[in-house]
Order: C-alpha cells, then structure tokens, then sequence
C-alpha cells in the first residue's frame, strides 16, 4: 500500500464567503446607524457636538 503525500486543500470558495458575512455585516452597520442618526438622537448628538466645537473655539 502506498501512502501519497496529503495536498493542500482548496480554499478558494473561502474568500468569496468572507467578503459575504462582511458586506453583511457592513449593510446591517449601515443601516443601524441610519436609523440611530435620523432620529432624535441623532440631532442631538450633531446638536451638543457643534455646540462643544463652537465653546472649544470660544465663539460660542
């Protein structure tokens, strides 16, 4: 019996199922911080962060 040296497997479909969990992952991060920044937090948070700038710049 002959015993043939194990080749490497193929990983090529690999990268193609990584890009997919991470444009996954990158649409549901999108589309989360869409839905937090049109609401009120948003405008809350663009609100006191402008205000902070304009008070570090002494204009405000």
């Amino acid at each position: 019996m002959t015993i043939s040296p194990s080749r490497p497997r193929s990983e090529a479909g690999i990268t193609t199922a990584e890009y997919a969990v991470g444009t996954a992952a990158g649409a549901g991060l999108a589309g989360l911080l869409y839905t937090m920044l049109t609401g009120g937090f948003g405008t809350r948070l663009l609100t006191t962060l402008f205000d902070h700038v304009l008070a570090l710049l002494g204009i405000g």
